[in-house]
């Protein structure tokens, strides 16, 4: 189909008569009150008609809004607004006037006149600030039928043919969704949700709806709850994705994470990551392709992409319940006598080996508790136990011998004082060893900072053996040292110099 000519669109919007809906009555044409007893068309009249003033139009309106059973036109409410000497001027510029009361459409939708066929008739079908749902004629733009709900619809999902079976699935400013039939005026089934609804689509016989918990859930047609998922941000827009060729359905997710996400009931199968926060979504055919996906983003942005003809979905992830692997049968070697005679031991004395297990934890734990306080006590543990001098330490052997490189990480641990008067001593076997500088000097130490002290130790051994190398760190006027480490020292590959 090509474009159309400026000529043709204006008698095209020639041809379609506006149509103006009555929430009160539900018919087209001059919206005229709610037709009951004490109705505001009938107050209204009866001041037309001279049968009542001013004061007592008030009260009766006041009386009608009290009510709430039918809701005032904006003429009612501005009446009502009005001081004592400005009613009789408004009573006479419009009670020659007719009561009208436009309302909003909120959402709209299409439903298939007779047959399902792409190129078939379909109807209009919209919902109303006047918490209604028409299903207008598209040729006659009157009204065909007429639904009535609990709460303002916002969102809207349409299946079906009109002349057939249909089912209109609705979300409401309450927080609810009501499904609609074909033989009722009034919502047939109800889900109630734990959070309001951002996003509502139909996945076959099933309704899958996004919260605004960011949570995705899926119910039956009957409002049965099957499913719930989490997603890893709010949703944005939802949309479905239907490939009819390959027997495909699924359900697109638009997060605000610059994200969407493809599902399959709650597994997820796929993600695409965009330049910016997706706002609206759409599948389907474009040009030549069946599969293209038609974004636009919160900046502005427009982008499209088309479905490879190539590409396939993993279905391990579209079928709920266990992975495969889980039904794999293991090959468990059979029962030996051994095996058997084991069992039956530890069901006889059971007690016993567990009280047995339990005395030897306690004497390991008592044991590494003894050497723990002890190690502290005599300061050979790493780490200061002092809170006047914590300190740890840690050495470094570089080398393959006989000469080694020994460098000692001292690091003051305190918040916010510094620790002075400090030095480092080497213990060792003077036949195996010989360390360059046998005493260091520890500087200022600024808390947080590591210092490296570094000095030279030589093997003298050409047995091949190797020991260990005691450091300890000191204080001044103190003959306990402030702690203690073991350095094993690797064994030397070079023979000692002459």
């Amino acid at each position: 189909m090509g474009p159309l000519s400026p000529g043709l669109f204006r008698s095209f919007q020639k041809s379609i008569p506006w149509v103006r809906l009555d929430p009160w009555t539900g018919q087209t044409g001059p919206l005229d009150g709610s037709g009951s007893a004490l109705g505001p068309q009938d107050v209204w009249q009866q001041v037309r008609e001279g049968q009542i003033d001013q004061l007592t139009l008030k009260e009766m309106l006041e009386g009608i809004r009290r009510k709430a059973d039918v809701p005032l036109s904006v003429r009612s409410l501005h009446f009502l607004s009005l001081e004592t000497n400005e009613m009789d001027q408004f009573i006479q510029l419009h009670k020659q006037q007719p009561i009208r009361r436009q309302t909003v459409i909120t959402v709209i939708g299409t439903l298939k006149k007779s047959t399902a066929d792409e190129d078939g008739v379909s109807c209009l079908v919209i919902g109303t600030e006047s918490c209604d749902v028409y299903v207008l004629d598209p040729e006659a733009f009157i009204i065909l039928s007429k639904m009535s709900l609990p709460s303002v619809p916002t969102l809207m999902d349409v299946t079906g043919q009109f002349d057939v079976e249909f089912r209109i699935t609705v979300a409401c400013r309450n927080g609810n969704i009501y499904i609609l039939r074909r033989e009722s005026d009034k919502p047939k089934y109800c889900i109630e949700l734990s959070s309001h609804p951002v996003g509502l689509v139909r996945v076959a016989k099933n309704v899958v709806v996004g919260c605004t918990d960011e949570s995705l859930q899926g119910f039956t047609q009957k409002g049965k709850k099957l499913w719930r998922t989490l997603v890893p941000a709010p949703i944005t827009t939802m949309a479905s994705m239907d490939l009819p060729t390959r027997g495909f359905q699924a359900v697109l997710v638009g997060l605000a994470n610059c994200e969407v996400h493809l599902y399959r009931d709650k597994n997820l199968l796929s993600s695409i990551k965009t330049p910016d926060a997706v706002t609206s979504v759409c599948f389907g055919r474009y040009g030549r392709e069946d599969g293209a996906l038609i974004m636009t983003t919160r900046g502005g942005g427009l982008m499209v992409k088309i479905l490879k003809r190539t590409a396939t979905f993993d279905e391990r992830d579209s079928a709920p319940g266990p992975p495969p692997a889980q039904s794999v049968r293991l090959n468990v070697p059979k029962k030996t006598k051994l095996y058997v005679d084991q069992t039956l031991r530890e069901r006889e004395n059971g007690t016993a080996m567990h009280r047995a297990f339990q005395m030897d934890l306690s004497r390991m734990r008592l044991a590494a508790a003894k050497a723990y306080v002890k190690a502290l006590e005599s300061s050979m543990a790493p780490v200061s136990s002092s809170a006047a001098e914590p300190l740890k330490v840690n050495a470094v052997v570089q080398g393959l011998g006989p000469s080694f490189k020994l460098t000692l990480n001292i690091q003051n641990t305190a918040a916010a004082r510094p620790v002075l008067n400090l030095a480092v001593s080497f213990l060792y076997d003077e036949k195996l060893y010989r360390v360059r500088t046998p005493y260091l000097r520890v500087p200022l130490l600024v808390p947080g900072l590591v210092y490296p002290l570094q000095t030279f130790v030589e093997c003298t051994s050409d047995k091949g053996v190797s020991d260990i190398i005691k450091v300890f760190v000191l204080r001044e006027g103190r003959s306990a040292p402030l702690l203690t480490a073991h350095i094993n020292m690797p064994v030397s590959e070079g023979l000692p110099l002459a």
